[in-house]
């Protein structure tokens, strides 16, 4: 039996299956993990830590998509 997270992204309650790591869980909510940068529960989550950091109940995240042009 799986079980689900409710977490904060940029402002709105969305739901994830549980356990996951923070690489899948921004794949799951539909960004490309590398074109964004991360705020995690009010800091920069820098990427290298990304795959040893797994999602929790209650996290906040602001998602900010990276946009190249010239």
């Amino acid at each position: 039996m799986s079980s689900s997270i409710t977490l904060q992204v940029n402002g709105e309650a969305r739901s994830l299956p549980a356990p996951m790591v923070f690489p899948d869980a921004l794949q799951q909510l539909g960004f490309n993990p590398r074109m964004v940068a991360v705020e995690y529960n009010g800091e920069i989550l820098h990427r290298q830590f990304w795959a040893q950091t797994t999602v929790q109940e209650g996290d906040c995240l602001e998602v900010v998509t990276i946009v190249g042009g010239g």
